[in-house]
Parts: C-alpha cells; sequence; structure tokens
C-alpha cells in the first residue's frame, strides 16, 4: 500500500459513511509554520526559535526536556537558545509538535486517561529505538509515536456507543483492536489518525504508517516503503516496552508480531531488554 492508494482510501472515508460528519481541528498555526520551516534541507534556526519562544509553556517544556535524564547533561540548562543547541533543531521540532499537539487535541475522557502521557512515552520509545537503528530518522519516529493513536479521541468525541467499543477492543483476543472498530462503526481509529496526518499535512510517511500501524502484514509486506515498514515495527517494540513500565503482561499484538517486526530492525530480542532498562529513568521523567 503506497502513499497515493492510503490518499485515495482516505477521500473514500472521509466522504462516505460516519466519518462524514467528524470534526478534525485545524493544525496550530505554529506547527504549520514549523512544518514550513523543517521541510527546508537546512532548517531556519531563528524561525524554530520564535515559534519555540512563542508560547511560554511551550518554552518552559522545552528547556524542561533538555534538562530530562534522557540527556544526562551536567550542567542545567536555563533557555531555549541553550535547549535548542543540546537537542538540534530536529529534536526540538519533534518535542514542539508533540506540545502543540496536545494543545490542539485535548482529550477529557475516563476512557483515554493520560492519553497523551501513554502517547509521550511511545513517543520517546520511538525516538531511542530509531537512534539505535540509525536508519530510521529520529524525529521522524517520535513524531510517529504521538499521533498513531491520535485517531481514538476523534472517535470518543464523534461516535456514539464508541466508549464502549474502545473497552471491548481493548479486552479482546479473538480479533485485532481495528477489526472490532470496525465491527462496530464502518471505520477505524488508523483510518482517522491518517485522516489527521493528511488534513494537518503532516510528513506522507507518517500518513501512510498511521493507517497501517495495526496491519499485522504490514512489516513484512515487502511491498511497502521500507521507512513505514520501520515505523511500524518500531511502533509496536515501543507499545510493549511501555506497557511493560505501567506493569501490563505482554498483549496479544506483541506476542502474534513480536518476531516479524524484530526480523525487520534486525534486532534480538535481548536487545528488547536492554533498551528497557534504558528507557525506565526517562518514562518516569514525563509523569
Amino acid at each position: 500500500m503506497d502513499i497515493t492508494t492510503v490518499d485515495q482510501e482516505l477521500s473514500v472515508a472521509r466522504d462516505n459513511g460516519p466519518l462524514r460528519t467528524l470534526v478534525i481541528p485545524p493544525c496550530p498555526e505554529l506547527l504549520t509554520r514549523l512544518q514550513a520551516a523543517m521541510r527546508h534541507d537546512d532548517p531556519d534556526w531563528d524561525e524554530v526559535h520564535a515559534i519555540a519562544a512563542a508560547d511560554v509553556a511551550m518554552s518552559a517544556s522545552l528547556v524542561r526536556a533538555a534538562n530530562s535524564p534522557m540527556y544526562a547533561r551536567r550542567t542545567t540548562v536555563h533557555s531555549v537558545e541553550q535547549a535548542m543547541s543540546l537537542l538540534g533543531l530536529r529534536q526540538v521540532a519533534a518535542l514542539l509538535t508533540g506540545f502543540l499537539s496536545a494543545r490542539a487535541l485535548p482529550v477529557n475522557h475516563p476512557a483515554l486517561e493520560d492519553f497523551w502521557l501513554n502517547s509521550s512515552r511511545r513517543a520517546v520509545a520511538m525516538g531511542y529505538i530509531a537512534r539505535q537503528l540509525y536508519d530510521l530518522p529520529a524525529d521522524l519516529a517520535h513524531t510517529f509515536g504521538l499521533f498513531c493513536d491520535v485517531g481514538l479521541p476523534l472517535l470518543l468525541q464523534s461516535l456514539p456507543g464508541y466508549a464502549g467499543t474502545l473497552a471491548e477492543a481493548g479486552a479482546r483476543r479473538d480479533r485485532s483492536f481495528t477489526a472490532t472498530e470496525q465491527a462496530a462503526h464502518r471505520t477505524d481509529h488508523a483510518i482517522v489518525g491518517a485522516l489527521v496526518a493528511r488534513t494537518w499535512r503532516l510528513h506522507p510517511h507518517l500518513m501512510v504508517a498511521i493507517r497501517l500501524h495495526h496491519d499485522v502484514h504490514a512489516v513484512e509486506d515487502s511491498g511497502i516503503d521500507p521507512t513505514v515498514r520501520s515505523l511500524v515495527a518500531t511502533c509496536v517494540v515501543a507499545d510493549h516496552l511501555t506497557s511493560t513500565h505501567a506493569g501490563f503482561a505482554p498483549t496479544i499484538e506483541w506476542t502474534t508480531r513480536k518476531q516479524g517486526c524484530l526480523n525487520h530492525l534486525h534486532v534480538q530480542e535481548d536487545e528488547i531488554t536492554l533498551w528497557q532498562d534504558a528507557l525506565e529513568t526517562p518514562f518516569e521523567a514525563l509523569r
């Protein structure tokens, strides 16, 4: 499944059935500016700095991230300039994207308690894994971690009865999460998340990967772009790491997809244990 195929599928889904009335919030203006700045081979430092400094809370979150245990810095970062120098423009852009997205898509429902905390942990895990792999851009992986489940809160706000479907989908072991959604509503959060990525003009690889992240065959399908497959495989691993951190037993998705994902990423299972240990402190720092 390529970009064109996914785009056509999303257009059909948007024009028919339950998604005709779905309201997708517009992309925040600062995020639109950030995307424009980062599209250049040599992103504009001054423009990214202006965006980061445009909101006091966002500036504070960036400085706080730079001082987190993830970067093990001996001296304290006190300013946006110092944070940008430490993190680099692409990591800064990924962090700002997370902040702006959480503000634009607030989640106020007990069925998705700690949604953005869990998404942030997945994003941190995916960025970390990408840095170990070398052939997957860490900022792309981080952004995917933030957005892959963004369709959940939108469906919760838009479709009657979706809270019950959400609980059922998480509990069932005889079929996939998205199959349960489709059975109840003729759509699923992977499609809606991909629509958000398209509407917000995120990288096309993100749109496709979000659409396919619950597809059990995607990682092993050689007809799919390798970067998309790596994003999906890394997401499965990252979800396992965050779930284990939270004290949950391995999910059916992990047990059924683990080997295919590890094979695609050329990773051994003992490396997963090392990554779990390395991510414990960064996970806790997000609390």
